[in-house]
């Protein structure tokens, strides 16, 4: 099946996001994707330093989300969509799972938070696995899936082929541009990517802004650990790649004996 990864800007605003989400939505729709993920805390946009984002009220970030699923009917695509959310009276960060048809499948909460976060959101509790059009997914966010590879291992070991990874890394301000993928000056985070997918045997899909700045690429690891592609850094644009689900064995994740760290 095909699978498509946004790579878009920082959004101006909700309204600014949304348009986003329509574009290239429908762009992936287009080129035949079954499913589109964004970057992490796409609405209203992460909450980085250099960025001033106005926190939303639980009926705005509803109504954000009700587009989405609006949007995902009218293209007839699936679309994980990072966003802030309230929840049994916490602030989260959050990955909706929209189907096809509009339908909120669920989300996947931050766990893990990074300790610049602890002021910001309030960690989630639990991890699910979605299914959409016979791909079996999880979803682990910045910060959790770079340094807590217990959070792919729990998918790959629940039958997950893929697990989807939003995240922002680098600067629209300051920083370097990278000149080639996974090189030894980069910053660790794409080895993280090879070592999320070739130590479990599944697709590793991880997410970043079209930052002027990256620390690394929207990227989708094969099972072996190899890049199958990635957006060119700083490009604004949806990945749009061909995945086979019968290499994503999960065989080394399957192999793991928990009772032997108890």
């Amino acid at each position: 099946m095909k699978i498509a990864l946004a790579s878009p800007p920082f959004p101006k605003s909700i309204n600014d996001g949304l348009q986003w989400v329509q574009k290239l939505a429908s762009e992936a729709a287009d080129a035949g994707a079954k499913i589109i993920c964004f970057p992490e805390s796409y609405l209203p946009g992460y909450p980085a330093i250099e960025y001033i984002v106005e926190k939303h009220s639980e009926e705005q970030l509803q109504d954000a989300l009700n587009k989405v699923c609006g949007i995902a009917a009218e293209n007839s695509i699936a679309i994980v969509i990072p966003m802030d959310w309230y929840h049994g009276g916490k602030f989260l960060n959050v990955a909706q799972v929209v189907s096809a048809k509009g339908e909120v499948l669920g989300y996947q909460s931050k766990n893990q938070l990074d300790p610049t976060e602890d002021n910001i959101w309030e960690p989630g509790t639990d991890r699910h696995l979605f299914e959409v059009d016979g791909l079996k997914f999880g979803i682990t966010i910045c910060h959790e899936g770079f340094r807590y590879p217990e959070s792919v291992r729990w998918a790959a070991r629940n039958g997950a082929h893929m697990v989807f990874h939003p995240h922002l890394a680098g600067s629209d301000v300051q920083g370097n541009i990278p000149t080639a993928w996974g090189s030894i000056d980069n910053p660790y985070y794409e080895k993280a990517m090879i070592m999320r997918a070739a130590e479990n045997t599944i697709y590793f899909a991880s997410l970043n802004y079209a930052m002027k700045y990256p620390e690394s690429a929207t990227s989708l690891i094969g099972p072996d650990g190899k890049c199958i592609a990635h957006q060119p850094y700083t490009e604004i644009g949806v990945l749009v790649v061909d995945i086979e689900l019968d290499k994503a064995t999960g065989l080394l994740a399957r192999r793991f004996k928990p009772g032997l760290y108890a």
